[in-house]
């Protein structure tokens, strides 16, 4: 507003002082003095003054400010009424700058009719009356009015595509803040999977043998040294396990693990299947294994690709502890088979209970809100695999798993 008012006066005061020093440089125009000197930067002053109290209304203030042009030409400012202009152009680019067309319009309209009234009201007093002022207070009002609607428009414009911009970012931003936060609950829910299988089929099998400890303590205190060692290996075991699933989110942890422990290791494969049925026995359980299609030493010469061998340990190892925990006492088989060249198919079947299981299991089979059935159902899926899970004719429970050939590198 300053700098408007600044140039209003410097435009009028140029005019006057031209008019007063060389009048030839003016043609047309009266000789103005001191008086019109004087009106002029009264009528500047006030504008700059309606502008500053109504900025927040632009529309009103471009009404306002435009009505005082024809006021000056009225009382004499002559030529110099193209000083008052200056605050007309502003107050035109303010309103088209923040306000969405066609809403500006009329009032555009308006202004152009009065500051076109003003030219035609200063030209009648200084040549008399023309049928050719109509053209030039029309171009007056047009281009005093239209240069700073389009100004305003081009401002308006270019503020659209950057705030456009800028939420468009914002948008991506919010995205991707999204997707990572969609991706850390996934990696959450896949360690708490991993942690649950791990902690469940471990301290499953120390449960078990704590039970027998307790009642050779007394009777076979030699099987009961035995029952402590294995106490000791599965808790050992477990230690190691864990200590590989958090090294996976601790690059510098390798090599921590203790010598008790023993070194971080890879996640779990086909081969640790014989050595899970091993422990299972260890504990006392009757599990099998049966191998069809290949002998068990290549059981580790498979090449599934390392998700799928994950997703098959798992889902043995889930197995197991399922029965463990929901038929205890039960013989249970596991069963790796690679016959059909088209796929590796895995069952693990338990016979029913030869007592009622506890009441409150540590793992669900399906039917409850645990995360036996669900884990595996989304490793298999991850994989392309197939499981079924559900009671077994006769009693017991089958889960089998069938990995699809093309999750295979070379197959068998």
């Amino acid at each position: 507003m300053l700098i408007g008012w600044v140039v209003g006066c410097v435009v009028i005061t140029g005019v006057v002082v031209a008019s007063s020093v060389a009048p030839s440089a003016l043609p047309g125009s009266p000789e103005l003095g001191l008086r019109t000197l004087l009106l002029g930067l009264v009528v500047v002053s006030i504008q700059a003054l309606v502008l500053i109290r109504t900025g927040d209304v632009p529309r009103f203030a471009l009404v306002a400010v435009s009505i005082l042009v024809p006021v000056a030409a009225g009382a004499g400012l002559g030529i110099a009424t193209g000083g008052t202009s200056v605050a007309v152009f502003i107050a035109a680019y303010a309103v088209v700058v923040d306000t969405r067309w066609p809403r500006p319009a009329s009032t555009l309209a308006v202004a152009m009719l009065i500051v076109g009234l003003g030219d035609l009201i200063r030209a009648t007093r200084d040549d008399g009356w023309a049928i050719e002022s109509l053209g030039s207070a029309a171009l007056q009002g047009i281009t005093t009015v239209g240069v700073g609607a389009v100004l305003g428009a081009l401002v308006g414009a270019r503020r659209e595509t950057t705030r456009a911009r800028v939420g468009q970012q914002r948008a991506v931003a919010g995205e991707q803040a999204a997707l990572t936060q969609a991706a850390v609950a996934r990696e959450r829910v896949a360690m708490a999977r991993e942690l649950h299988d791990i902690a469940a089929h471990h301290l499953s099998g120390i449960a078990v043998m704590t039970a027998a400890l307790d009642r050779q303590i007394d009777t076979d205190p030699a099987g009961a040294k035995t029952a402590v060692r294995q106490v000791r290996q599965q808790s050992t075991a477990m230690l190691r396990d864990l200590r590989s699933l958090v090294a996976l989110l601790r690059e510098d942890d390798a090599g921590r693990a203790g010598p008790e422990v023993g070194p971080d290791v890879g996640p779990e494969t086909l081969q640790g299947i014989p050595t899970l049925v091993e422990t299972a026995r260890l504990a006392g359980r009757d599990v099998a294994l049966s191998i069809f299609g290949a002998p068990a030493a290549q059981i580790p010469l498979l090449s599934i690709g390392p998700l799928a061998q994950l997703a098959a340990y798992r889902t043995v190892q889930e197995s197991l502890v399922n029965a463990a925990r929901h038929a205890p006492g039960s013989r249970s088989e596991v069963v790796v088979d690679v016959r059909d060249p088209s796929e590796v198919t895995i069952v693990v079947r338990n016979d029913a209970p030869p007592a009622p299981a506890p009441s409150t299991p540590l793992v669900s089979t399906g039917a409850g809100n645990g995360f036996g059935i669900v884990g595996m159902q989304e490793r298999a899926d991850l994989t392309d695999a197939r499981l079924s899970a559900g009671p077994a004719p006769g009693g017991g429970w089958v889960v089998r798993l069938d990995i699809p050939v093309d999750t295979m590198e070379d197959p068998l």
